[in-house]
């Protein structure tokens, strides 16, 4: 089965989403493709708010220091000032489509403001404790009814489908193919542009903020079909995850800290001034790191995030969710310390792209997490990322409608004349299982070449069983997922053994310092690298 579209949008975050309404008002036809529902997606999690400069308190220079300086020296001038000053007409955007932002009477903009770690000023609008929940709902909405977006729910991409592969070089990607979950059949999806909006690759890791669909999909097809893809060692860790045994991937927003939360050990002492003079306020790989030695130092399950010296009301109106989920499992945060743990939060590398979106192969771009645009450096400056999604969602939308329409030339659908049902499902649970406890064990907040080395020598065990199951037996979503999972994670390794300083989110102890220099750690496909 063939279907036809201007513009194919894999993933259905705020970068997905936002980008097909700018294409779809435009006139062009657009198919959104995404593994579950529309509100499956890491820009629905996102607690605390959306960076932007929208006070006259606040300036685009400090924006882009507080940057600079979260990135440890590694983010790109260039990149970090295109979004930063389209900061706030990406925000104008969202109140224009009715996103409902916290208010505050006596504020000069209408909007109330809150700060996070990283930041020196309060910039961060938001909506409660929920912001990417309610920007995501707003979007969903406009997307489901608009007539010129088509929706594919429970559709997985396989793999771009490229000109060079079907005869046809020079004419870049056509499209993908997607497996149709539900009647378990592989569709061509042909389109004059794709755009790969899939997020990033949390899962992975052992434990996660992420919901399951962060499997790296998007940066896996854009290494196979021969995109560079860099910084992929910069893994950045939340500090704060809540920690019991029925409170799954659940985020303690950033916000929490910036407005006085503080980090406890269990007999109620304070330990981040210990660590950064900035204490709770400093940058989550600081924060992170200091949680996790002081839980090695002693032995400890958590550490507390006590923010119960706020009044109680205060509490349950700026942190609702908060509040009702920690309530559910017996946690009254206007009384008690709440248990967190670090856990894999943000891809800040990804699939290297230019100020449009645009990556090395012709017709194909990628957006939001999934792409490597330099805004982030070594690490995330808390609450840039849905910034960054809607700002490059907008850059992919003009330059792809600043292209003449072109019909697409005859297309191949997929071919699985060759392959079986498979036999034992069994092995892809094991090895799901196995990649994500390594990788969490040898690669994780604080590494060593050692570990390192030990994890690639599991990747290369684990690739030779996936690509031969991949091509014998017919494929599901499980065998996807796991078979781009091991190639992000190669890609992880590969860059952090490249990295020989700790800058960032890469902390190794066999290279401790910081190097004179700041360089990306961008790495080339056998396909790129002949040329």
């Amino acid at each position: 089965m063939i279907k036809q579209f201007d513009v194919l949008i894999l993933g259905s975050g705020t970068a997905g989403q936002s980008l097909a309404l700018r294409l779809a008002e435009q006139g062009q036809q657009v198919a959104l493709v995404t593994k579950r529902s529309l509100a499956d997606s890491a820009s629905a999690w996102a607690q605390g708010g959306i960076a932007a400069v929208l006070d006259s308190t606040d300036s685009i220079e400090a924006h882009i220091q507080d940057t600079f300086t979260a990135g440890a020296g590694l983010c790109d001038p260039q990149a970090t000032r295109f979004v930063v000053e389209h900061g706030k007409t990406a925000i104008d955007w969202l109140i224009g489509r009715g996103v409902p932002f916290t208010r505050e009477d006596q504020s000069a903009i209408g909007y109330h403001l809150t700060r996070e770690g990283g930041h020196s000023h309060r910039r961060i609008i938001h909506a409660a404790d929920a912001t990417g929940a309610a920007v995501q709902a707003t979007l969903t909405e406009q997307v489901s009814t608009h007539p010129g977006i088509t929706i594919f729910e429970n559709h997985i991409a396989v793999d771009l489908l490229l000109g060079e592969k079907i005869g046809l070089p020079g004419e870049g990607c056509l499209g993908a193919y997607v497996l149709d979950i539900a009647h378990d059949r592989v569709v061509t999806f042909g389109a004059r542009n794709t755009v790969l909006a899939t997020g990033g690759a949390g899962k992975v890791y052992l434990y996660t903020t992420n919901p399951d669909v962060a499997t790296g999909d998007g940066i896996a097809m854009a290494w196979r079909a021969g995109c560079r893809v860099a910084n992929m060692e910069f893994i950045q860790f939340h500090p704060t995850c809540l920690y019991h045994p029925q409170a799954k991937s659940f985020l303690i927003s950033e916000a929490v800290r910036g407005e006085g939360g503080l980090l406890k050990l269990p007999d109620g002492t304070r330990f981040m001034p210990e660590h950064d003079e900035r204490a709770e306020l400093a940058p989550r790989d600081v924060v992170s790191r200091a949680i996790d030695f002081e839980m090695k130092k002693r032995g400890l399950d958590c550490v507390y995030l006590d923010i119960s010296h706020k009044p109680a009301d205060w509490l349950r109106s700026h942190f609702p969710n908060i509040h009702a989920r920690c309530l559910e499992l017996g946690i009254d945060i206007t009384r008690d310390g709440i248990p967190v743990v670090p856990a894999a939060h943000y891809t800040c590398g990804g699939i290297v792209t230019d100020l449009a979106a645009r990556t090395d192969v012709g017709n194909l771009y990628a957006v939001g997490e999934s792409a490597c645009t330099g805004l982030h450096g070594a690490n995330r400056l808390a609450s840039n990322s849905l910034l960054e999604c809607l700002v490059f969602g907008e850059a992919a939308a003009q330059d792809i409608l600043a292209k003449p329409k072109k019909a697409l030339p005859p297309l191949p659908v997929w071919d699985e004349s060759r392959v079986t049902d498979a036999d034992e499902e069994v092995v892809i649970s094991h090895n799901w299982a196995e990649l994500r406890r390594f990788m969490w064990d040898y690669v994780g907040i604080v590494r060593t070449n050692k570990r390192l080395l030990r994890a690639r020598h599991r990747i290369r065990l684990l690739e030779r069983e996936i690509h031969e199951f991949y091509s014998h037996f017919r494929i599901g979503n499980d065998l996807i997922e796991l078979r781009n999972l091991v190639v992000t994670a190669d890609l992880i390794v590969r860059c952090a053994l490249r990295r020989r300083e700790s800058r960032g989110l890469h902390h190794s102890r066999d290279y401790p310092e910081l190097l004179p220099r700041a360089r990306d750690t961008v790495l080339r496909p056998p396909r790129l690298r002949r040329r």
